[in-house]
């Protein structure tokens, strides 16, 4: 059984695929699976942002395949580790939680490198025009180091 990460943002199109493809591509894939959700439903089935899917090939990474879907409540119960990009999401996700097991597996994505920092990875959907670059550049970074402690736990 798969150890199973989950990256969420608020449309699950720009941020959170990024994240999916970059983990995804630092884990072995028999032994992680990671997939992404937002906490809003309006790009539920849609592919992510053009500029994700540009950002994500320059870097090496397919993620034009991937689709929206909205975080779930039963979400808790199908993932070990639930990553936010931002307060916002975490508040969002926190909220659904039905227990102190449940929030636990809920951790902002940037703490892998600024720990106790509450730090939100921007979002880049209205913002500059390097602002994919910027994210997936953090975005790396923090799924480096997440990836190392991942191989090592469950190794």
């Amino acid at each position: 059984m798969p150890i199973k990460i989950l990256m969420v943002c608020l449309g699950n199109i720009c941020r959170s695929p990024l994240a999916e493809g970059i983990l995804a591509s630092k884990l072995p894939s028999d032994k992680f699976l990671v997939d992404s959700a937002g906490t809003g439903s309006w790009h539920i089935g849609r592919a992510p942002d053009d500029r994700s899917i540009a950002t994500a090939k320059k870097n090496g990474l397919n993620i034009a395949n991937q689709q929206g879907r909205q975080f779930q409540q039963s979400d808790f119960d199908a993932f070990d580790y639930i990553f936010v990009m931002d307060n916002h999401n975490y508040n969002d996700v926190i909220h659904l939680a039905q227990n102190e097991t449940q929030k636990q597996k809920v951790q902002l994505i940037l703490d892998a490198i600024f720990p106790n920092e509450n730090v939100d990875v921007p979002d880049p959907y209205y913002g500059v025009a390097n602002g994919f670059d910027m994210v997936y550049e953090m975005l790396d970074e923090a799924c480096e180091v997440i990836a190392q402690r991942l191989i090592t736990k469950h190794s």
